[in-house]
């Protein structure tokens, strides 16, 4: 080649690198949804019970927010709506899948769809349309084969079914869409074998854009956790605490086992800054295997302690680090929120219920909305009976449908709804 050539070969190589380099990559997204996780389950919102180090140090490095909220207060609700933003009752997607049969209650519940829709926008679709790939790895619980994951946008589904828990935490599983893990003692267990699934899917897509679902199945019940573990938290056992189930801080353990490991993959392969982890609950913990701290009830209840979840966000370079955030904030935001942080539009037709909290997560605005919603019109063993919810400012109003009575707190003043 003529030199004058070659120089000129040279430069635009060398501008096309620098083009290159100086375009921020196509951001990652994480998004960890922990079943029946409740409010004080972690040591950053006041747990002096369970261990999770791994959450709490997600915390320091993101923001943590106290007023965050599950749509629903069962799982099958909030997980629909976390797909597509939009609230349950606009899905007609009311209860748990497929809810509890209830003929001599003295309401009926209405009608109500027990999948999700495959022409409903999920975000699984719409990040996949933008060239991510995606998988989904863990209870999917939003209807039968014909509505699984891999049928609503995602490439790969490992894990999730029309099921709402695991027959069993150990291995051999026994669900259909995971194959069993490698042959005992010890057992395999499922919180470990999701995570190595996640993070096989992160080293083998690290080179493009990816979204990660990871529903833990863990801490639902069955509640089991590994023996050794369990005997650590037995020694811990007060009788004085009201979190004192060791089984339970294993299972929980497990799931801050998880965080670290992925959080360790992205480090190990410098997707730290480039990944938006998304840190969620599906409904309040569990009466009496958990409990929420500083609230009233738990999952299946009107109560704070049925709907306030914990929720950590963490972005590096774009969220500032250790900070809290006050503002009250619901399943639906997260599908506006992943959208405006990866700069990508919405379907048209589309209209989500929830607003992006990216103002709130970059401290440079706050919400146009004062008003959050929930509609269950279903019985539930702990202790809901039809019921909607509307939380205005501090302000919480309920309305339960048997005899039409209605309930009204100032949560800033009265948490525990006294």
């Amino acid at each position: 080649m003529p030199r004058p050539l070659h120089a000129l070969a040279f430069l635009i190589a060398l501008l096309a690198a620098t083009q290159a380099h100086a375009t921020p990559s196509t951001p990652n997204v994480i998004l960890f949804l922990i079943d029946d996780f409740g409010w004080t389950d972690l040591g950053c919102y006041g747990s002096t019970f369970y261990e999770t180090p791994n959450v709490d140090r997600l915390a320091t490095q993101g923001m943590r927010f106290t007023n965050a909220y599950s749509a629903c207060t069962v799982c099958s609700p909030t997980r629909a709506c976390i797909m597509t933003g939009k609230y349950p009752a606009r899905l007609h997607i009311t209860d748990w899948i497929a809810g509890h049969k209830r003929p001599f209650a003295k309401l009926n519940v209405p009608d109500w769809t027990m999948h999700l829709p495959l022409e409903e926008m999920n975000i699984a679709r719409t990040l996949h349309s933008a060239g991510y790939a995606t998988i989904s790895i863990g209870k999917w619980h939003l209807g039968g084969p014909e509505y699984y994951p891999d049928k609503q946008g995602f490439d790969q589904n490992i894990g999730g079914t029309d099921k709402g828990q695991p027959p069993t935490y150990f291995s051999p599983y026994k669900i259909a869409t995971l194959p069993d893990g490698p042959p005992g003692p010890p057992a395999e267990f499922l919180t470990d074998r999701l995570t190595n699934e996640a993070i096989k899917f992160i080293t083998a897509n690290k080179d493009k854009p990816f979204f990660v679902y990871l529903p833990h199945f863990a801490v639902h019940q069955p509640i089991a956790a590994k023996p050794q573990v369990i005997e650590k938290y037995k020694k811990k056992v007060r009788a004085d605490y009201p979190q004192k189930n060791p089984i339970y801080a294993g299972l929980v353990e497990s799931v801050d086992d998880s965080i670290g490991a992925v959080m360790k993959t992205l480090d190990d392969l410098k997707l730290a800054e480039n990944t938006l982890v998304i840190f969620a609950s599906d409904n309040g913990g569990l009466l009496p295997v958990t409990s929420n701290l500083g609230l009233r009830a738990g999952k299946g209840s009107a109560y704070e302690g049925g709907i306030r979840t914990p929720l950590i966000v963490r972005w590096p370079g774009k969220i500032n680090p250790n900070t809290t955030c006050d503002t009250p904030v619901i399943s639906a935001d997260y599908y506006p929120t992943i959208l405006d942080a990866l700069r990508l539009k919405d379907d048209a037709a589309h209209k989500p219920d929830g607003e992006s909290i990216l103002p709130l997560l970059r401290g440079t605005g706050n919400l146009s909305r004062n008003t959050l919603y929930w509609h269950y019109p279903h019985y539930h063993p702990g202790g809901a009976t039809p019921h909607s919810v509307i939380r205005e400012g501090d302000l919480k109003l309920i309305e339960f449908f048997e005899d039409n009575h209605v309930e009204l707190y100032n949560l800033k003043t009265d948490q525990m709804e006294k």
